[in-house]
């Protein structure tokens, strides 16, 4: 019998889904299955499937629905004839969109939305965009949430009906707590002073990531503690809007490859989003031993356990910046939460993500009775 087949699209090449991505391909490719991943060229997702050896199917594709839609979507189908994989694995909104109008129910397909398409926009579009997930959930036999919130949310909103929660993980291995000397190294490296409070936000710079509500925090938080300094790490459409009505104190960076120099160096990291799946960035930062301040919401309060971090009122800034006021000038405070912090992130094992998505990617595969592109008659139920 020939291994197990899967074609993964997704359209963002950087960032939380892009390392998703990379991480769950060279997984698979390590079982022994054969994958490749349709994408645009450039970005780190490139580099990184790469460096694992995953082959890559260039996908050029824009991050919104307009005129390029069209020979995104007849491009992608041009690649999923070509590849007859077993199963299509389709990432965020932009592959949802793309590929599901490409298959249309023609070979099993698995939808990960890593946060729904209809919360990131208003209005009609909103409203469109919710209508379109209804319909297009005909042609998805399973869509992998990656957090509880995510999956509430489509229950809530009647978005199909065939869900198994997979959360996200993170490598153990790879985020763990800094030593001291580790903090003074990242500190010089990144050319931050070693005695400045530092608050870390790691993420793309639009509305969703909250960094407009940051910074209106912001302004508070240096009354009580003027030598505290703000770091946002990350690129986006809000960047240079944001960039040019900061307050004192604030430094922007581009996006990084690694952020674990960032999470050593931080004394706080904050994630002030307005909606999240299940935030990879999290994650990292509480495996890194971090105190966190994160907005209450889905996809970030499920992962705050008691003694962890503060989760504050979305949109709230003044709550926002006392809970950052707090563990800026309380250094004890900020050492028990870390501690808790690494603690918690044991639950989020990358390891046992990569598994139960590899059980159920295979269950689907042979329920559908399409192993190696050959369809038949199993009605094995997933």
């Amino acid at each position: 019998m020939s291994p197990l087949s899967v074609l993964h699209a997704v359209q963002p090449t950087d960032a939380g889904v892009a390392r998703y991505v990379a991480t769950v391909a060279a997984d698979q490719l390590a079982r022994g299955w054969q994958v490749v991943v349709a994408c645009p060229s450039g970005g780190h997702l490139a580099t990184e499937l790469g460096a694992h050896g995953v082959p890559r199917l260039s996908w050029p594709a824009t991050r919104s629905p307009g005129v390029h839609t069209v020979p995104e979507t007849q491009r992608l189908r041009r690649l999923i004839r070509a590849v007859q994989p077993d199963v299509v694995h389709l990432h965020s909104a932009k592959a949802g969109l793309a590929g599901r109008l490409a298959v249309r129910g023609e070979r099993p397909t698995l939808f990960q939305p890593h946060g729904w398409s209809w919360l990131a926009v208003r209005g009609a579009t909103a409203r469109g965009a919710l209508a379109w997930e209804r319909l297009a959930a005909r042609w998805t036999d399973l869509l992998v949430c990656v957090g509880e919130g995510e999956a509430a949310h489509a229950r809530q909103w009647r978005v199909g009906a065939r869900h198994v929660v997979i959360r996200n993980g993170v490598d153990l291995a790879s985020f763990t707590p800094a030593a001291e000397q580790t903090r003074a190294t990242a500190r010089d490296r990144l050319g931050i002073d070693q005695e400045a409070p530092l608050a870390v936000c790691l993420g793309r710079v639009t509305r969703q990531k909250g960094q407009d509500v940051l910074l209106m925090a912001w302004t508070q938080v240096r009354r009580h503690c003027p030598a505290a300094q703000l770091c946002i790490i990350g690129d986006g459409d809000l960047r240079p809007t944001l960039r040019g009505c900061a307050p004192p104190g604030v430094r922007f960076v581009a996006a990084v490859a690694d952020p674990r120099p960032w999470y050593a160096a931080a004394d706080v990291v904050v994630l002030p989003s307005r909606w999240e799946g299940l935030s990879l960035t999290l994650l990292e930062a509480l495996a890194s031993g971090c105190s966190v301040v994160v907005s209450d919401i889905p996809g970030l309060a499920e992962a705050i356990t008691a003694g962890g971090g503060a989760r504050v009122p979305v949109d709230d800034a003044g709550a926002l910046a006392g809970a950052l006021t707090r563990r800026l000038t309380d250094a004890d405070l900020r050492v028990a939460e870390g501690r808790a912090a690494a603690l918690a992130a044991k639950a989020f094992d990358a390891r046992r993500t990569h598994e139960q998505l590899a059980a159920v990617t295979a269950q689907l595969a042979r329920a559908i009775g399409f192993v190696n592109g050959v369809a038949a008659c199993d009605e094995t139920n997933i």
